[in-house]
């Protein structure tokens, strides 16, 4: 019943109508003139409501499927040298710390189901010592696109007690590559130097958005690419 589910969904058109306003629009935003491979990223994303892995989490957690609210975000894919997610406030140790994982690539190894650990790091949220790390990388294959992603931004991804972050799938409109992993001489690991200021780098950025965000402490996703960073986004942290 859900794989006729996720069939269905697949396979939704819009009305003629409003094609071209749609396509005028994601071109606007970064699609290739012509190319209408977005709309199955779309639906691709509308569609992983109904994937194994989240139905059965959320009935676990007594969410019904029609409780679930699916929104798309369209974003312009960066070439990620390293891609992080940071939790502003420790969410299992000490408060006064954030804590923050790093994978190489695109962040969809990090925030997909890829085997393997991502490197940790907690660090005072005042800045008032070195970034610490708590383990080591694992993740065998790094990720590489271009193009526009659908990232999937539903409403269970937000509720307290609920790791929904993860469950519902995010798409590039154009097909991706991955790499195998070979750590040895990888800067993130054999540079101290270097990774010393990559992290202190997303810790400050990291509480300069919780800041401009309100105060609240963050979920934030970023990432790091010809020694600029990146914050794809940010959400109050459950």
């Amino acid at each position: 019943r859900l794989q006729e589910l996720r069939k269905l969904i697949h396979g939704l058109q819009p009305p003629a109508q409003l094609m071209p306003a749609l396509q005028a629009a994601v071109e606007a935003h970064g699609a290739s003139a012509g190319d209408a491979r977005w709309w199955e990223a779309l639906t691709a994303v509308w569609a992983s409501s109904w994937n194994d892995r989240a139905y059965h989490a959320c009935r676990r957690a007594g969410i019904q499927p029609s409780d679930v609210a699916m929104a798309v975000l369209v974003q312009r894919i960066v070439p990620a040298e390293y891609s992080f997610v940071v939790h502003t406030r420790h969410p299992t140790g000490d408060p006064s710390e954030l804590y923050a994982e790093i994978v190489l690539g695109l962040g969809e190894v990090l925030v997909g189901n890829y085997a393997g650990r991502a490197l940790a790091f907690a660090a005072p949220r005042d800045g008032s010592a070195a970034p610490r790390v708590t383990c080591l990388p694992s993740k065998g294959v790094a990720m590489s696109g271009s193009g526009l992603i659908f990232r999937s931004d539903s409403n269970a991804e937000d509720l307290e007690d609920f790791a929904g972050a993860g469950l519902f799938d995010s798409i590039t409109a154009r097909e991706t590559s991955e790499r195998v992993l070979r750590y040895a001489g990888e800067p993130l690991v054999d540079d101290a130097a270097f990774r010393e200021k990559l992290l202190k780098g997303i810790a400050s950025l990291s509480m300069a958005v919780e800041k401009a965000a309100g105060g609240g402490p963050q979920d934030i996703e970023g990432c790091y690419a010809g020694g600029k960073y990146f914050v794809v986004q940010t959400r109050p942290q459950a």
